[in-house]
């Protein structure tokens, strides 16, 4: 495992808190599904790290899925994920440029938005 800090680190902190707002409330009511997101330093499929944002129970965590399989499982590059987070990147561009894999439902991954992440003030 990388030991090596990511810039996801602290945008997967940040939705920890969003996800007990209001507005996370909603979230987990209107989409309900468990993602697990593979975060790799530098290059897809080496030393990721991933997290679990599940949406079902409203919970970030650090670590593989431990309740089955995820819905979808998204991997990126650290610095691809915060463009497509953030909304400097669409993530079906991201699909399609190769800097976004995804495994499991399709259509799980459609309701995979920017929307779900908190608006940073600043990164």
């Amino acid at each position: 495992m990388a030991t090596t800090e990511l810039k996801s680190d602290n945008l997967f902190e940040m939705m920890k808190i969003h996800l007990a707002s209001d507005a996370g409330k909603e979230l987990i009511k209107s989409i309900g599904l468990v993602y697990q997101i593979n975060i790799a330093p530098k290059k897809i499929g080496f030393d990721e790290v991933s997290y679990i944002v599940d949406l079902k129970k409203g919970e970030v965590t650090k670590g593989k899925y431990e309740g089955g399989k995820p819905d979808a499982t998204f991997s990126f590059t650290d610095d691809d994920f915060i463009k497509v987070a953030t909304g400097k990147m669409n993530p079906q561009i991201a699909f399609m440029r190769g800097a976004m894999k995804i495994k499991g439902s399709l259509s799980a991954a459609q309701k995979f938005t920017p929307d779900i992440f908190p608006k940073p003030a600043k990164m």
